[in-house]
């Protein structure tokens, strides 16, 4: 594709919303993971902050799919970013996007958002985490730090299966290599069946192994990402140690636990029975103007659910006030929003409101 960056008057800047982007890039970077870079037809400068994400959104087999993705490149690099997927055996995404995202493919992404980021939580000192696929948004930060030649004093522990799932690990060595106050650390699992030499660190990351690396980890700002049984590990190695959890940050974006999903069931449930023992004259009443339609529903249910009640669908991904996907604007009344990172504080000033985590307190109006 080629830009015309001449006219620095046309190029637009990036914010939270939905975008038209074209895939002009697909990276191998090991046998099940890929890089896939995008840009916009019209120059956008893609700033954002290290650590967030995007969300696409798909079309696979006729049914549309959103799905988020950390975004593994730097706005350093602001003409373009990049998400990096790990085919999953059986993921209903992750192997339609190697099978089938191609360069040249126009695709629609909402973001950039998350709480989760390298902006929010400056400090000298760093120790960054991460398990498989989760070195994401560690990377992105870590491009980031290099690029501007951040003072930063950065320990990166990544944790991998075998030496051949170290994702981008010739850019790792190369960054490692150049900045005296930037050591690398990386841990395979296994080595020996695959015939793959490694004289690195071998098994699981360990109370002992963490203190051997980086023997002043207590003193850092830690960042993680990886699998849940990976972040579980490495909080319960922090909470034993008396590491203050308020320095710990993680990413925590991924499928909604079973647990969780049964809870939600439970609560529906009680919902219902309590439905029955409510007044009329507590209904509330929700008005979507663009759509000149209105319902009323009951107190605690959210700005979505009343949506999806007149049969309007405003789009959504994780519903958990996550992913940003189901942004609307509140035009008339309050709403008690219970997010998780998917919305902006000046998305918030210019009255967005998330609808899947928003549950109006009284009437309200919402422009959709």
């Amino acid at each position: 594709m080629s830009m015309n960056f001449s006219n620095p008057v046309t190029t637009q800047t990036w914010t939270n919303g939905r975008h038209l982007v074209r895939c002009v890039k697909v990276i191998q970077e090991t046998w099940d993971v890929r890089t896939f870079c995008f840009m916009a037809e019209q120059p956008v400068l893609y700033f954002f902050k290290p650590g967030q994400f995007v969300t696409l959104e798909l079309d696979i087999n006729g049914e549309q799919v959103m799905r988020s993705y950390t975004i593994s490149s730097s706005p350093s690099i602001p003409y373009s970013f990049s998400i990096t997927v790990k085919r999953v055996p059986g993921g209903k995404v992750s192997n339609w996007l190697h099978d089938n995202l191609s360069v040249g493919d126009e695709l629609a992404v909402h973001g950039p958002v998350g709480n989760f980021n390298a902006i929010d939580f400056p400090a000298d000192k760093i120790l960054m985490l991460s398990g498989g696929v989760g070195v994401t948004p560690l990377m992105s930060m870590t491009r980031w730090f290099f690029d501007t030649n951040a003072a930063v004093d950065l320990e990166f522990v990544h944790s991998a299966r075998t030496p051949r799932d170290i994702i981008y690990h010739r850019e790792l060595e190369h960054i490692f290599s150049r900045i005296d106050d930037f050591r690398l650390h990386i841990i395979c699992e296994r080595d020996k069946e695959l015939n793959q030499a490694w004289a690195g660190f071998r098994g699981y990351l360990s109370d002992a192994m963490l203190e051997m690396m980086v023997p002043d980890f207590m003193d850092r700002e830690i960042f993680c990402c990886g699998p849940t049984p990976y972040m579980e590990a490495i909080k319960r190695i922090l909470r034993e140690r008396g590491f203050d959890m308020d320095r710990y940050h993680e990413e925590s974006f991924g499928a909604t636990p079973s647990d969780v999903q049964e809870e939600a069931l439970e609560l529906a449930e009680q919902a219902e029975a309590e439905a029955e023992e409510i007044d009329a004259s507590e209904l509330i009443r929700v008005e979507f103007t663009g759509a000149g339609k209105s319902v009323q529903i009951q107190p605690g249910e959210t700005v979505h659910a009343a949506a999806a009640k007149l049969g309007l669908h405003i789009p959504k991904a994780c519903g958990m006030g996550i992913c940003g996907t189901c942004r609307v604007s509140l035009t008339s009344g309050n709403v008690e929003m219970d997010h998780n990172g998917g919305i902006t504080e000046e998305d918030i000033e210019e009255g967005y409101i998330l609808s899947c985590c928003s549950r109006p307190v009284g009437d309200v109006e919402v422009d959709f």
